[in-house]
């Protein structure tokens, strides 16, 4: 059964007549007369007056009082309670989940009250909650889905290793495949945990100061071993020394996954360029690749979590690796930016703050 006010609430007692507002009226008036009488010099002895003109009196405080106890009750009913009222029902609401509430301003720009202003408040904080909601429920989305993968292939090719009549050649790959699959599931739960405590701050950094372009040249050659697989040429231009004030390991993430990323897409025979200058407004590394390249939609998303722009290369990776950059990057008070163009490659920015002492010499 509908309530014949969708706003109302049956938490709340409401009176009809409030009696203390009537009887704050009726001692208004009944002392506005009495001054009234006294300034125009003449002084009402009530106790005196016939109990006919005494009754009309009374009764015309009462029925002035009446009325203005009904006046007020519809001035503060249309301009505050029904207000609150759809305030406290956008509010349960949003409490049950529905994120598409949405509370219009009552008066125009020129005309705004506090309560505008805080629909206004409402409005926004709801805005905020359907986005955390959406991201949330993309986020078990992306991990069931990037769980789901390789443990299906963990599933079938260890019913395959179960067949008697399984050649050795066979067993071999399924065995390899188990191997891939399990690191890959590693992998995502490694960087799940290092992005949950970054996010959380529960991994603090410590910064340090130390020389980037030994860190660089560590890292880049981690991978020689690929590029040289691959037949990429790998060009690095780094000056012989630059001190960074960071935390030593929370970077090393940073130029771990940005040069993992440019092997990744870079075709056998491209070109990877790792540049590192030091300037006046701090020290900027870039990594170049000749790689398939991203439009201005994938750019867009390329630091979200799980979001991968080319799925060709999906079960290379699980999406985290960028999101794990931009967070420890903004930890340590840098940035990282992203160009790019199909077809012909892209090119990672990272920008670091230079050391304290350096500023200021």
């Amino acid at each position: 059964m509908k309530r014949q006010n969708r706003f109302a609430d049956d938490r709340v007692k409401k009176e009809l007549f409030p009696l203390p507002t009537f009887l704050l009226f009726f001692g208004v008036f009944a002392l506005l007369t009495t001054l009234q009488m006294m300034m125009i010099g003449q002084v009402i002895d009530y106790r005196s007056l016939p109990a006919a003109s005494f009754a009309g009196v009374v009764g015309f405080w009462a029925a002035a009082s009446a009325a203005a106890t009904l006046a007020t009750g519809l001035i503060i009913r249309h301009h505050y309670q029904k207000p609150i009222e759809e305030f406290s029902e956008a509010a349960r609401r949003v409490a049950a989940g529905d994120f598409s509430v949405y509370l219009p301003p009552r008066h125009t720009i020129d005309k705004r009250t506090h309560l505008d202003v805080l629909f206004m408040d409402f409005n926004k904080m709801v805005e905020e909650l359907g986005s955390i909601e959406t991201l949330k429920t993309d986020f078990f989305s992306n991990v069931s889905h990037e769980i789901k993968t390789p443990l299906a292939v963990i599933q079938t090719n260890a019913e395959l290793l179960q067949t008697p009549s399984l050649t050795e050649t066979r067993r071999r790959e399924c065995t390899d495949a188990i191997l891939q699959a399990t690191r890959r599931l590693s992998s995502l739960i490694t960087n799940m945990l290092k992005l949950n405590k970054l996010e959380k701050q529960v991994i603090q950094p410590v910064p340090g100061s130390y020389d980037l372009c030994a860190q660089l040249c560590a890292c880049a050659l981690q991978f020689e071993d690929q590029w040289e697989r691959k037949h990429i040429e790998f060009d690095a231009d780094l000056e012989d020394r630059a001190i960074v004030c960071a935390d030593e390991g929370l970077l090393e993430l940073v130029w771990t996954n940005l040069l993992s990323n440019a092997l990744k897409f870079t075709p056998e025979g491209g070109r990877i360029t790792l540049r590192q200058r030091s300037g006046p407004d701090g020290i900027t590394v870039t990594l170049s690749d000749t790689g398939c390249g991203m439009d201005a939609a994938t750019m867009a998303r390329i630091f979200d979590k799980f979001y991968q722009g080319d799925t060709s290369h999906a079960t290379e990776g699980n999406g985290l690796g960028l999101a794990l950059v931009r967070r420890v990057l903004e930890l340590s008070d840098g940035t990282v930016s992203v160009t790019s163009t199909p077809g012909k490659g892209s090119t990672f920015t990272v920008r670091l703050p230079l050391p304290q002492e350096e500023m200021q010499t």
